[in-house]
């Protein structure tokens, strides 16, 4: 049995299309629909049809869902969550794919009180972005963290969990703040020193160019 019939992605950028087309190659009788906020986005999405159905506002995009992913950047988590909380159904789930963990749950909490969230995190992606860039095997042996919250749904998390081993990934189940941590560790900090060496060499290259190339 299908964890979900319904499922909305909002953003269709790398992570959302790439979740539409593994959808449709893992799970072909859900019903797909998308919402993004750029409107040459969402005419891309038609154009290739990425989903069943692309709505022009966040909230008709929401009515009959039983799934909704936010695949917009963390920041903006909040705002988006406020446009939905009009339409969104009792019952359906909020998930999420940012890579920060507690302020996107403060955030969903507070924009949808009562809704059923379920944070995620699939650690999976490439340098380059947009609709057309998604492919249907990128979460394929990567992993998902789901992080519920202390008070959530554990049948809601589950459900969670097995969409995303359906799209391939192998599940890890974190706290929200312990997922943050381990991130920080494994993740942020090894690009903030890489960004940090390459931002230094580009700097030294200004002054030893010629002893650079060389020695």
């Amino acid at each position: 049995m299908l964890p979900f019939a319904r499922v909305t992605i909002i953003g269709l950028g790398l992570i959302g299309s790439s979740i539409a087309r593994a959808v449709r190659e893992t799970m072909p009788t859900v019903r797909l629909t998308g919402h993004d906020a750029n409107a040459d986005v969402r005419e891309i999405a038609r154009r290739i049809d990425l989903v069943d159905d692309v709505t022009d506002t966040a909230g008709a995009a929401v009515t009959d869902a039983e799934l909704v992913i936010l695949c917009v950047p963390v920041g903006a988590m909040g705002a988006v969550a406020a446009e939905i909380a009009a339409d969104l159904p009792a019952e359906a789930i909020v998930s999420d794919v940012g890579s920060s963990k507690e302020t996107v749950a403060k955030a969903l909490r507070e924009a949808l009180p009562g809704a059923i969230v379920v944070p995620a995190h699939p650690v999976a992606g490439t340098e380059k972005s947009g609709p057309e860039a998604g492919f249907g095997s990128l979460f394929h042996g990567r992993w998902c963290i789901v992080t519920p919250l202390a008070d959530g749904d554990p049948v809601a998390a589950a459900r969670v969990g097995e969409f995303w081993r359906r799209l391939g990934s192998n599940v890890e189940t974190m706290a929200p703040d312990h997922h943050d941590r381990v991130l920080a560790i494994t993740s942020h900090l090894p690009h903030l020193i890489a960004y940090t060496i390459v931002g230094t060499a580009n700097d030294l290259a200004e002054v030893t160019e010629s002893e650079v190339i060389k020695f």
